[in-house]
C-alpha cells in the first residue's frame, strides 16, 4: 500500500504542477469577461424578409463577413464574431464603451446611390404640391443648417458596389473640414465618367441609406473615377463612413435583438466586489473546517486550495486549447468558483462524519479512514453528478456570463470530487501510515438526534402549501412586472453621478424631451446611482438630456442593456425548458440509482418545492425574474438534491442492515443519522452565499438572495418533504 501511496502522491504533485502552469500568471492565462473589463455584447438579426430566394441563401454569411471587416477596421482588440441560429450574429467587443459609434458603424446598411436631381421646375412644383411624378422621389437635403427639398430620379445611375476605396480627406478651402473621398473600380470609373459627361450642369445627389448627404453640381466630366461625400462631418463620423463604404454594404438590414454594454467603472466595481466576496467567503469556509474538524479540517482546506488551483488552471488550459471560443472569467463565474468551494465542503464533511462513525464503532484509525472514504463514495458521486446535470443545462440554455457560471461550476464540481476522494485520502493515509497523526479528534456541535420527522409530516405539508400559494399569488399577480429585462424585453440604463440627482427633476426633463413612458429608479443606499427603464431604445436621448439639463453633475454610464421582445420570449422559453429538463434528468438518474421511482418522485417534488418557494420570495421582496435568478434556481435544484441523496443513500444502507424494520422507522433513523451533516454542509455553503449577498455587489444580489432562500428551503424540504414523501408511494416495508 505504501508503494501505491507514493504513486498517488506523485500523481497529485504532477496534477498540481500542470494546473499551476496554466493558472499563473493570472492576468496572462485568464481573460476577463465583458462584465468585468467593460465592453459590448450584441446579438444582431439579419432581416432577409425582403430578399429573393436566391439572395437569402448566403445573406447571413455575407453580412457576418461585412460586420467582421468593419470591426477589424474599427480596431477592437480580440473581438468575437460568430453566427448563431439561422439569422443571428453574436458580437463581443471587449473594452468598447462608445456604444453609439459602435452601433452606428456595425448597423449601418451603407447602401450608397448616386442619383440625378431633376431640374424641371414644373415637376418640382407638382411634387411640392403633393403630386410626385412617376419615377421620382422627393427628398430633403440639409445644407448649411438649412433644409432644402430636392426631386430625385428613383433609379440610381451608380451604386456603392463599384467603390474600391474610401478615405478621409480635408477641404482646405472650408477650414479643414473632413470629407470622404471615393475611388471606383475600372467599370465604375467608366460609368462615373459617362454620367458626369452626360449631366454637366445638373446636380448629382449622393444618397446613403436613403439620406441625401450632398448634391453637388456637375461642372465638368470627371474621368478620374473619384468622387467626394461632404456633409459637415466630424473627423470620427467621416472615418466611420469611410470604413463602411470601404468594406461594402450589408446585403440586408440588421437589427439589434440584444445588447449588453458594460462601462469600465461598473467592471472595476464588479471586480472589487467579486474579490472581496470571494476572500471573505473562502476565509469563513477555511476557518470553520479547521476549527470544527481540526487536523481533518486542515487537510480539507488543502483540498479546497487544490480545488481553486484546478479551476483557475482549467480556465487557462481551455483558453490555450480553444482560443476561438473566448473562454473568459465572468462575475457570475467568480460567484461559481466561490460557490463550488462552499459546495466542495459537502464531500469533505460527509467523509469526516463517516470517519467519525467508524471511530465511534471502535475501528482502528487507518481502517476508519479507509471505510469512511469507501462508504461516502456513492453519496458523493451521486450528489455531484446530479448537480452536474443542472450545470450542463445552464451551459446549454444560458448566454454570456451565465455560461461562465456554468463552466466554473462544472469544473469546480469535478475538481471537488477529485480533491475530496483522491487528494485528501492520499494525504490522510500518508499521515496515518507514517504515524504523523495517531488520532483524529473532531468537535461535535450537533449531537445525535431522535426527532420524529415522519410523524409531523402533514403539518409541514400544510406549511409548505401555504408558503407556495402566497408566493405564487405574489408572482402571478405582478403580470409582466414579475419579469426582468431578460424576459420582458426593453432597455435598462444605469448611470453614476458625481452628486445625488433629483428624480422628479430628471423625470420632468425627460418628459419635456418626449420620454414620458420611462421609469426611473434611485437606490436609497446610494442616491448617486440612477436606473432608467424603457420599452424602446432611449439611451441617446437620455444622455443628451443629462448633458444639457444636468451639466454640472458629471455622470458615467455604468451599463446599457437592451433585449428585444422576441429575444425575451425566447429566453423565457429556454429558461423554462432548462428547469424542466433539469428536474427530468435528476428524476431519471435518481430512479436509476435507487431502483425505485418513489424515491425519485419524492426527491424531484422536493426540488420543485424549493424552486417555487424561491420564486415566491423573489416576488415578495420586489425582485424581478431574470437569467441570473434562473441560474440560481438550477443551482438550487442541483444542490438541494445532494442532501436528499445522502439521506436516500443512508436509507438504502439501513434497509440492508435492518430488513425487519418498517420503512417509516428506517427513514426517521436515516434522517437523524445524517441530520448533523445536513446542517453542517448547508451552513458552510450558506456562509459563502451570505458573503456574496453582502459583498458581491448589485449585479450578484438577485443570484445570492435566491441561493440563500433556495438552500435554506433545501434543508427544510430534504428533511420534511422529500423523506416523508417516499411513504406516499410505498407504505409497507421495501427493499432497495
Amino acid at each position: 500500500m505504501i508503494k501505491n501511496l507514493k504513486l498517488r502522491i506523485l500523481i497529485i504533485i504532477a496534477v498540481a504542477g500542470f494546473f499551476a502552469y496554466f493558472a499563473f500568471p493570472l492576468n496572462k492565462r485568464i481573460d476577463l469577461g465583458l462584465d468585468l473589463q467593460g465592453g459590448m455584447h450584441l446579438v444582431l438579426r439579419v432581416d432577409t424578409s425582403k430578399l429573393s430566394a436566391d439572395a437569402k441563401k448566403d445573406a447571413v454569411e455575407r453580412a457576418l463577413e461585412v460586420v467582421r471587416n468593419r470591426i477589424d477596421e474599427f480596431g477592437v482588440g480580440e473581438p468575437s464574431i460568430a453566427r448563431q441560429g439561422t439569422e443571428e450574429i453574436v458580437i463581443q467587443l471587449p473594452g468598447v464603451t462608445d456604444r453609439n459609434r459602435a452601433i452606428d458603424l456595425i448597423g449601418k446598411t451603407a447602401h450608397l446611390e448616386f442619383r440625378i436631381v431633376s431640374s424641371d421646375l414644373e415637376k418640382m412644383q407638382a411634387a411640392l404640391a403633393g403630386n410626385i411624378p412617376e419615377g421620382y422621389e422627393l427628398k430633403t437635403l440639409e445644407k448649411n443648417e438649412e433644409k432644402q427639398q430636392v426631386l430625385l430620379e428613383k433609379n440610381a445611375v451608380l451604386t456603392g458596389d463599384s467603390i474600391v476605396d474610401a478615405q478621409v480627406r480635408f477641404d482646405n478651402q472650408a477650414f479643414g473640414e473632413p470629407y470622404v473621398s471615393l475611388k471606383f473600380n475600372a467599370e465604375g470609373t467608366k460609368k462615373f465618367a459617362a454620367i458626369t459627361a452626360e449631366n454637366v450642369g445638373k446636380q448629382l445627389a449622393i444618397v446613403l441609406d436613403g439620406k441625401v448627404h450632398s448634391a453637388p453640381v456637375i461642372r465638368e466630366p470627371i474621368p478620374s473615377g473619384e468622387a467626394q461625400i461632404t456633409g459637415r462631418f466630424s473627423f470620427q463620423e467621416a472615418s466611420d463612413l469611410a470604413i463602411v463604404l470601404r468594406v461594402g454594404a450589408l446585403p440586408a438590414p440588421i437589427y439589434i435583438e440584444e445588447e449588453r454594454t458594460i462601462g469600465p467603472l461598473l467592471g472595476q466595481d464588479s471586480i472589487r466586489s467579486g474579490i472581496k466576496a470571494s476572500i471573505i467567503g473562502c476565509a469563513l469556509v477555511f476557518f470553520f473546517m479547521a476549527f470544527y474538524y481540526l487536523i481533518a479540517g486542515i487537510v480539507a482546506d488543502i483540498a479546497l486550495i487544490f480545488n481553486l488551483l484546478i479551476i483557475l488552471g482549467s480556465l487557462g488550459f481551455l483558453k490555450a486549447m480553444m482560443p476561438a471560443q473566448q473562454v473568459t472569467l465572468t462575475l457570475p463565474g467568480i460567484a461559481g468558483i466561490v460557490l463550488t468551494l462552499g459546495m466542495a465542503v459537502d464531500a469533505n464533511v460527509l467523509i469526516n462524519e463517516r470517519i467519525r462513525e467508524e471511530l465511534a464503532s471502535g475501528r482502528p484509525l487507518l481502517t476508519a479512514v479507509t471505510n469512511g472514504y469507501h462508504k461516502a463514495f456513492s453519496a458523493i458521486f451521486d450528489s455531484n453528478l446530479t448537480t452536474l446535470i443542472a450545470a450542463f443545462l445552464l451551459f446549454q440554455f444560458g448566454t454570456g456570463p451565465i455560461r461562465g457560471f456554468a463552466v466554473t461550476l462544472t469544473i469546480g464540481l469535478v475538481a471537488s470530487m477529485f480533491t475530496a476522494i483522491y487528494v485528501t485520502r492520499a494525504i490522510m493515509e500518508f499521515l496515518v501510515t507514517n504515524k504523523i497523526v495517531k488520532n483524529l479528534p473532531m468537535l461535535r456541535l450537533i449531537k445525535a438526534t431522535k426527532i420524529d420527522f415522519i410523524g409531523k409530516r402533514k403539518i409541514w405539508y400544510t406549511v409548505s402549501a401555504v408558503i407556495i400559494i402566497v408566493g405564487m399569488f405574489a408572482f402571478f399577480s405582478k403580470g409582466k412586472q414579475a419579469y426582468g429585462l431578460d424576459f420582458a424585453g426593453g432597455q435598462l440604463q444605469e448611470y453614476s453621478f458625481s452628486q445625488p440627482i433629483a428624480v422628479e427633476s430628471l423625470r420632468s426633463s425627460l418628459r419635456d424631451a418626449g420620454l414620458s413612458d420611462v421609469s426611473i429608479q434611485q437606490f436609497r443606499e446610494n442616491p448617486k446611482i440612477i436606473i432608467v427603464r424603457s420599452t424602446s431604445d432611449t439611451a441617446s436621448t437620455v444622455e443628451q438630456v443629462l448633458r444639457d439639463k444636468f451639466a454640472d453633475n458629471k455622470f458615467d454610464v455604468l451599463r446599457i442593456e437592451k433585449v428585444g421582445p422576441a429575444v425575451g420570449r425566447d429566453l423565457r422559453k429556454k429558461a423554462t425548458l432548462a428547469i424542466i429538463y433539469s428536474l427530468l434528468g435528476i428524476l431519471i438518474y435518481v430512479a436509476f440509482r435507487f431502483k425505485h421511482f418513489n424515491f425519485a418522485f419524492a426527491g424531484v417534488i422536493a426540488l420543485f418545492h424549493d424552486i417555487l418557494v424561491t420564486i415566491g420570495f423573489v416576488a415578495l421582496t420586489g425582485r424581478q425574474m431574470d437569467l441570473l435568478i434562473v441560474t440560481a434556481l438550477l443551482t438550487i435544484a442541483g444542490y438541494s438534491i445532494n442532501d436528499t441523496i445522502v439521506i436516500y443513500d443512508r436509507v438504502r444502507e439501513n434497509l440492508r442492515l435492518a430488513r425487519k424494520v418498517n420503512l417509516a422507522e428506517i427513514i426517521n433513523l436515516s434522517v437523524n443519522q445524517t441530520f448533523s451533516r445536513t446542517i453542517l454542509t448547508s451552513g458552510v455553503t450558506l456562509l459563502v452565499v451570505i458573503s456574496l449577498l453582502m459583498f458581491g455587489g448589485e449585479v450578484l444580489n438577485g443570484l445570492a438572495f435566491s441561493l440563500l432562500v433556495g438552500f435554506i428551503s433545501g434543508v427544510y424540504s430534504t428533511v420534511y418533504i422529500a423523506s416523508p414523501l417516499v411513504l406516499a408511494w410505498q407504505k409497507k416495508q421495501a427493499n432497495v
